[in-house]
C-alpha cells in the first residue's frame, strides 16, 4: 500500500515509551496520589431516576469515627448554580433527575469510614414521575424534565471531536423533552425516493454502551487556602478544558487552578472532568485535599455512556445501483442533560456515499437517565450500523457485489458530507480497493459468513505548541501539554529523532501540566497526532537550525556541509570531524556573550482536517440452534495517511476493532421502566473476553494527508466505526437473517433466524 519515504526512524515500529512503567506497576494513576491530610470522598448516589429530596439527616454519618464532614449542595461554593451537563454537576440541590446522581459527599480519613458514612446517611425522597425512555419522553402527555427550559451548556461536542459544521435548527424552543431538532438536507429527497427504481427501508436500534475503561474515574484536589490555589490530579483526556471549567464553576481565574494529568487507564471519550468540580468544591469547602475514586458500580451509574439511538433509514437507487435518495430520522436518548451528537451523525450518514438527494432529521431527546457522552468516534458506530446494513441489503436486492456497489457510490475528496460541506482529502475508495484485493474477500463463497462494511471519521484538529531543548549530555527533551491516552508520545519521540538525527532512546517526552506544559487540545477526536506532532516537528526543526548554526562556527565549516546523524554533527566528506549535540549544547551554555541554551519552540494551527476511513471484513460462524455468533477472522483496512509509528497504529486498530466486536455482539447498559440500572457491574455488563475475539489483521493504507505532519492522519477513532456493521453483514451472509438491533446477542440472532 504505497511505499514509505526513506526515513531512519519514522514509519518503523517502535515500542511504547511508557510500556515498562505500566507493565511493572510503576506508572502513577490518580488513585495512587496520597497527600498529607488528605480525605477520602465517597458520594451518596440517588436510588431514584426522579425524586424530590425532602430531608438529609447527616448526624449518624458524622458520628462514625474517621468521618470529618458530610457535604450537601448548600455546603459547597457551587451552591445555587444550575448544572448544564454532567461535567458541571457537583451535588443535587432539592431534586434528583437520574439514578446515580450525587446527592451528598462523605469525607473521612479512611475510605472504609467514608463508605460507612454513606451507608449511615438518612436521605428521604419523594419519588416523582418522569420519562426514562425516548418513547415515553416524546409522548405529548409526558412530564417535561426541564419545565423552565433545558439548561444550556458551553461545550459543543461536535466541535470538540470533529471539525464539522452544524445543520439547520428546527427546534421548537418551548419547554419540552426535545432539546434539539435539526435537519440536514440537499436536493429533494422525498421526491427522489418516490421516483427511485429500488428502495430499501429499515429501522435500526442501538443500545446505551459504556466505554469499558479499566480505571474508574478518579481525582485528587489539593487546596492552598491562603492563596486560593487549587491543584487537581486527575485521570483526564483534556487538562486545559478541565482547568477552565473548574475555574468557571468555582469563580476562580484559570491561573488559580493547576490540572496535573495522571496516567490514564482508559478513557475512550469519557474522561473530560466528571468528578473534578465536586472534588475541587469539596476541597475548598473543608480546606483539605480530597480524593474521590469511584468503584465500578458507581462508575456505571454516574458517568456518561454512549447514547442509544433509533435510526429509520430509506435508501433509493436506480437499477444499476446508483444512489438517488437517502431519507433518515435519528432519535438519540441523551439522558437528563442536553448532549448533541446529531450533527456528526448526520455528517457521516449523509456523507459516506455520493447521493444527490438527502434529508436527515435529528431529534435529541431528554430522559431521566445519566447524560450521554462521547465514546470513541461518538455517533459513528450507530449510523454506520444503519447505512452499511442498508447498503448490504441494497446490493442483495440488485444482485450486485456489495463491494462493487460501495465503490460505485463511494464519496471522494470534494464530495459533500451530510452537512453539505465538502470532504477534505480522504481515502474511502483506496481502502475499498485494498479490501477488493484481500484474499478473505476475493476468495469468499456464498454463505461463507463473510461481511464487509466501511466506516469513517472526520477527525478533529486544534492549535498546539511544543518546546524542544538539548541538554549537555545530548538528551533531547520535548515538552508537550497533550495527554497520551493512545501511545502518541511514542510517535513524538520518532518525529524529534528523525529531524535531529539522534537515536530515539536519546529523546524524552516531558508531558507538562496546565502550568508548565505548552497548550494542546484534548486527546479526543483523533486530533493529537495530527495537531501536536506538527508542533513537535516545528520545535525540533528550530533546534536543528540552532545546532547546525553553532556547530558550523565551532567546526569552521559551512552549514550546507554539515549533517546530523547518530547524535553527532558531521562534516560531509571529512571523516572524524564531528561534534556531539551535547557538546554543542555545553559550549553554547558556557560561552559568555554566546547564544545561550539550545531551545526551540514550535506552534501549529491546522486549517483543514484529515478524515480517516476504514473497510472491515469479518468472517463468522453462527450456531443456528442457539444463535451464538463466533467471529473467526477480522481484517481491518485503514487509511492512516503515513504511520509515524506503525506498531502504535496497529495497536489502535486492533483495540478499536475489538471494541467494535463488543458493540456488535455483547455490550448494553439496560435500565428498567423506573430508570434503575440493571447492569451495574462487569458481572452483568458483558465485555468480549480474549476467547471471544477473532484473529485481527491490520492493513495500513498510506494515503498521505496534505496538511498532516509527514502525511499522518488521526487513527484512533476510525477502527471502531465499522465493526458492528461488518458483523451484521457477516451474520446475514451466513444465515440469511438481517439483524436490526445492537447488540446481536444469541437470542436476538436466534429470533431473526427463526423469524420469531
Amino acid at each position: 500500500m504505497t511505499t514509505s519515504p526513506p526515513y531512519h526512524y519514522l514509519g518503523k515500529g517502535r515500542k511504547s515509551v511508557d510500556g515498562i512503567e505500566k507493565v511493572t506497576g510503576r506508572a502513577r494513576y490518580a488513585g495512587d496520589v496520597n497527600l498529607p491530610g488528605m480525605l477520602h470522598g465517597k458520594p451518596a448516589l440517588s436510588p431514584y431516576a426522579h425524586a424530590r429530596i425532602t430531608q438529609i439527616d447527616t448526624a449518624a454519618a458524622r458520628a462514625i469515627p474517621g468521618v470529618v464532614a458530610v457535604l450537601t449542595a448548600t455546603d459547597l461554593p457551587t451552591r445555587g448554580r444550575q448544572p448544564s451537563s454532567r461535567q458541571t454537576t457537583t451535588l443535587a440541590d432539592g431534586v434528583v433527575r437520574y439514578r446515580g446522581e450525587p446527592v451528598a459527599l462523605v469525607l473521612a480519613t479512611r475510605l472504609a469510614a467514608a463508605e460507612d458514612g454513606v451507608a449511615a446517611l438518612q436521605i428521604d425522597y419523594e419519588p416523582l414521575p418522569g420519562p426514562v425512555t425516548p418513547e415515553a419522553a416524546l409522548d405529548p402527555k409526558a412530564p417535561v424534565i426541564w419545565p423552565q427550559g433545558a439548561p444550556k451548556g458551553d461545550t459543543d461536542l461536535t466541535a470538540a471531536h470533529a471539525a464539522v459544521s452544524r445543520g439547520d435548527d428546527h427546534t421548537d424552543h418551548k419547554a419540552s423533552n426535545i432539546h434539539e431538532r435539526k435537519q440536514f438536507s440537499r436536493g429533494d429527497a422525498m421526491y427522489a425516493l418516490a421516483a427511485a427504481e429500488v428502495v430499501v427501508t429499515g429501522t435500526y436500534r442501538t443500545s446505551i454502551v459504556h466505554q469499558g475503561y479499566l480505571e474508574p474515574h478518579a481525582v485528587v484536589a489539593d487546596v492552598d487556602p491562603v492563596r486560593k490555589q487549587l491543584t487537581i490530579y486527575t485521570s483526564t483526556q483534556g487538562q486545559f478544558g478541565v482547568r477552565d471549567e473548574v475555574a468557571r464553576l468555582l469563580g476562580l481565574r484559570p491561573g488559580q487552578v493547576t490540572v496535573v494529568p495522571m496516567t490514564v487507564g482508559g478513557g475512550f471519550g469519557a474522561k473530560y472532568g466528571i468528578l473534578d468540580p465536586l472534588a475541587a468544591a469539596a476541597a475548598l469547602a473543608v480546606g483539605r485535599p480530597v480524593r474521590i475514586v469511584l468503584d465500578r458500580s458507581e462508575d456505571f451509574l454516574t458517568t456518561t455512556p454512549s447514547p442509544a439511538s433509533t435510526i429509520t433509514l430509506q435508501l433509493g437507487a436506480t437499477r444499476d445501483g446508483t444512489l438517488t435518495s437517502l431519507v433518515a430520522e435519528i432519535v438519540n436518548d441523551n439522558g437528563v442533560y442536553p448532549f448533541t451528537l446529531g450533527g456528526i451523525m448526520s455528517t457521516l450518514l449523509g456523507g459516506y456515499y455520493r447521493c444527490p438527494n438527502v434529508q436527515i432529521d435529528v431529534i435529541e431527546v431528554l430522559t431521566h437517565k445519566p447524560q450521554a457522552g462521547a465514546y470513541r468516534a461518538p455517533g459513528a458506530p450507530q449510523i454506520t450500523f444503519a447505512i452499511e446494513s442498508a447498503m448490504d441489503e441494497l446490493a442483495r436486492k440488485l444482485d450486485l457485489d456489495p463491494l462493487e456497489l460501495r465503490m460505485r457510490n463511494a464519496a471522494t475528496t470534494g464530495d459533500p458530507m451530510g452537512n453539505n460541506d465538502p470532504w477534505p482529502s480522504m481515502g474511502l475508495t483506496k481502502v475499498l480497493a485494498a479490501a477488493a484485493n484481500h484474499p478473505l474477500w476475493r476468495e469468499r463463497t456464498p454463505g461463507s459468513g463473510i461481511g464487509l462494511a466501511i466506516g469513517g471519521w472526520p477527525c478533529g484538529m486544534s492549535p498546539a505548541a511544543a518546546v524542544c531543548r538539548v541538554d549537555t549530555d545530548g538528551t533531547v527533551r520535548v515538552h508537550v501539554g497533550a495527554v497520551d491516552i493512545s501511545g502518541v508520545n511514542s510517535s513524538f519521540v520518532l518525529v524529534a529523532a528523525e529531524i535531529l538525527g539522534v537515536p530515539p532512546e536519546q529523546v524524552e517526552i516531558v508531558a507538562g501540566d496546565t502550568r508548565s506544559g505548552p497548550f494542546a487540545g484534548p486527546s479526543g477526536g483523533s486530533q493529537i497526532t495530527y495537531s501536536v506532532a506538527g508542533a513537535v516537528a516545528a520545535a525540533a526543526r528550530e533546534v536543528r537550525r540552532q545546532i547546525l548554526e553553532l556547530a558550523a562556527d565551532m567546526l569552521e565549516a559551512r552549514i550546507d556541509d554539515l549533517e546530523l546523524r547518530d547524535g553527532l554533527v558531521h562534516i560531509r566528506g571529512v571523516p572524524g570531524r564531528t561534534l556531539s549535540i551535547g557538546e554543542v549544547a555545553r559550549r553554547a551554555e558556557e560561552h559568555a556573550g554566546g547564544p545561550g541554551p539550545i531551545v526551540g519552540e514550535g506552534r501549529t494551527a491546522p486549517i483543514e482536517n484529515a478524515p480517516g476511513f476504514v473497510a472491515h471484513i469479518v468472517q463468522v460462524e453462527v450456531d443456528r440452534e442457539t444463535g451464538r455468533v463466533k467471529p473467526l477472522r477480522y481484517v481491518a483496512i485503514q487509511d492512516v495517511g503515513f504511520p509515524l509509528n506503525p506498531l502504535m497504529v496497529e495497536g489502535q486498530i486492533h483495540g478499536g476493532a475489538a471494541q467494535g466486536v463488543g458493540w456488535g455482539l455483547y455490550e448494553a447498559l439496560r435500565y428498567d421502566e423506573r430508570g434503575e440500572l440493571l447492569t451495574a457491574s462487569f458481572m452483568d455488563y458483558t465485555l468480549p473476553r480474549a476467547a471471544d475475539l477473532p484473529t485481527f489483521e491490520a492493513v495500513l493504507v498510506q494515503n498521505p494527508a496534505p496538511n498532516g505532519p509527514f502525511g499522518a492522519r488521526g487513527v484512533g477513532e476510525p477502527p471502531i466505526t465499522a465493526g458492528a456493521a461488518a458483523l451484521a453483514n457477516a451474520i446475514r451472509d451466513a444465515t440469511g437473517a438481517r439483524i436490526y438491533e445492537l447488540p446481536m446477542r444469541d437470542e436476538v440472532v436466534w429470533r431473526a433466524i427463526n423469524n420469531v
